[in-house]
């Protein structure tokens, strides 16, 4: 099994929200978009939001991301930065930001732009207080962040989860 095919059976879900006319428009991203960096972010220049496109990717459980595009600017945000250690994605993430690998023994925090979607409704503190509860798992994080940003029901169809 090739490092892709790792990284598309681990992906639990991969979506993209944008805004048309000030409305959300929420989609689900085949997996195997989400696999690979890159590829992701080709993949959300594609949609034509009117602040750019946000894609929210939740990994095995253990992690999210989540990519913003507008035009040839991609920003990133990695809820772990220790899922660096086992998993290629969060790697490729942190190798993108320029930050050097975490070690064995680093605790969990983010990495990346905790402003990502600062003009959108939710600000950096407030992503950063938001990513400090330990205890919620990646869907219900970006739930949370779904249902801040005003698109809680279409994440909620699609994923499952229950938003607040």
């Amino acid at each position: 099994m090739s490092e892709f095919e790792a990284n598309a059976e681990s992906v639990d879900f991969a979506l993209v929200a944008y805004r048309e006319e000030g409305v959300w428009q929420v989609e689900e991203l085949g997996v195997e978009k989400a696999a690979d960096l890159d590829r992701l972010a080709t993949e959300l220049r594609r949609y034509p939001g009117d602040g750019g496109s946000l894609g929210l990717v939740s990994v095995d459980e253990d992690f999210f991301l989540l990519v913003r595009v507008l035009g040839a600017e991609t920003r990133l945000l990695l809820s772990d930065v220790t899922a660096a250690t086992d998993w290629p994605i969060a790697r490729s993430v942190v190798e993108h930001l320029e930050l050097p690998l975490p070690d064995d023994e680093e605790e969990q925090e983010p990495a990346g732009d905790l402003g990502i979607v600062t003009d959108l409704g939710i600000g950096a503190m407030d992503m950063g207080a938001m990513l400090d509860d330990y205890e919620l798992y990646p869907d219900e994080m970006l739930g949370d962040i779904a249902a801040k940003l005003g698109f809680g029901r279409q994440y909620d169809e699609l994923v499952g989860v229950a938003t607040p």
